[in-house]
C-alpha cells in the first residue's frame, strides 16, 4: 500500500509517517518509481508506536525496542529478556519527570494561595491587573522584566 493508505488506516499524517521512516521506526519497500511501498504489517508498526509515544517514549528508545515486542490483543508484549530493564529505566525517568512537575505544581499553588483576596478576586473576573494601573504599580511597585527569573 502506498503513504496514503497507510495514513488513512492508521489516522497518522503522512509527514509523520516520513518522520518515522526517518527514525528508522518504518522500513517501507522503495518501487523503482520512488514510491514507499508499506505492507500489513506497517499499519500494526505504527499502532505500536503510536502507543509507545503515548506511553512517553522518545523516538530513539522505541527504535531499539520496537523489534522486541509483539501485539497480543490490545497489550504490548516484550519478547527479549533485556527489554525490562529498558523499560524500568523509562519508567522511572517518567516517575521522575512527574515528581518534578508536582513540585512545580505545589510551588506555583504557594504563589497562588499568596495572593491577597483583592488580586485573586479580580483575576477571578477576568481582570488581568498586569497593566500600568493595576496595584502594584500604582504602589511604586516594579516587576520582573523579561527574562528574569522569580525566586520563591
Amino acid at each position: 500500500m502506498r503513504i496514503g493508505e497507510l495514513s488513512r488506516r492508521t489516522g497518522v499524517p503522512e509527514r509523520l509517517l516520513r518522520y518515522y521512516e526517518e527514525q528508522h521506526l518504518l522500513r517501507p519497500e522503495r518501487r523503482p518509481s520512488g514510491y514507499r511501498e508499506y505492507s500489513e504489517a506497517d499499519v500494526d508498526t505504527v499502532r505500536r508506536i503510536r502507543s509507545l509515544l503515548a506511553a512517553g517514549l522518545n523516538t530513539a528508545t522505541i527504535a531499539t525496542i520496537l523489534p522486541c515486542l509483539r501485539d497480543e490483543g490490545e497489550r504490548l508484549v516484550p519478547t527479549c529478556s533485556d527489554l525490562l530493564a529498558d523499560l524500568t529505566r523509562e519508567r522511572e525517568r517518567i516517575t521522575r519527570a512527574i515528581t518534578d512537575l508536582q513540585t512545580s505544581r505545589a510551588a506555583l499553588d504557594d504563589v497562588i494561595a499568596a495572593a491577597p483576596a483583592d488580586v485573586r478576586e479580580r483575576a477571578a473576573s477576568g481582570a488581568t491587573g498586569s497593566g500600568p494601573d493595576s496595584s502594584s504599580a500604582a504602589a511604586g511597585e516594579s516587576s520582573p522584566g523579561p527574562g528574569s527569573t522569580m525566586v520563591a
